[in-house]
């Protein structure tokens, strides 16, 4: 699937994130990691499907991550992300997650931000 398609890039994604959330939703034991990636930020959030609820959401632009990832690579930040919301869904009891890569290739900043989730305890 090219992105010759009307809509371009952004539209073959949300079309790949759809096939995506198909397979996949999260529950109150074992919530939805969904991970969004702009041009500069990269955003991450834990969702309850079954409420529609975000529990946790943690970016590149929260103040507790930009004090840390100043003049630092993208992927690092994502890195920083990754673990900061991994810590911060360990407080609250939740230790499974299903991983929602938003229909964005497991690559470069979403799979750094995955890995580093995983390191900090997160398991999926």
């Amino acid at each position: 699937m090219g992105t010759m398609t009307k809509g371009g890039s952004r539209l073959t994604r949300k079309i790949r994130h759809k096939r995506v959330r198909q397979k996949l939703a999260g529950t109150a034991v074992r919530p939805r990691l969904c991970v969004f990636r702009s041009l500069n930020h990269i955003y991450a959030q834990v969702i309850d499907d079954t409420i529609g609820r975000t529990l946790i959401s943690m970016s590149t632009l929260d103040p507790q991550v930009r004090s840390k990832t100043n003049d630092i690579v993208k992927t690092k930040k994502a890195e920083v992300v990754g673990t900061l919301l991994a810590e911060e869904t360990l407080s609250k009891g939740i230790n499974r997650v299903v991983f929602d890569r938003g229909g964005y290739k497991y690559h470069g900043r979403v799979k750094a931000l995955a890995e580093a989730a995983r390191q900090a305890g997160l398991e999926f």
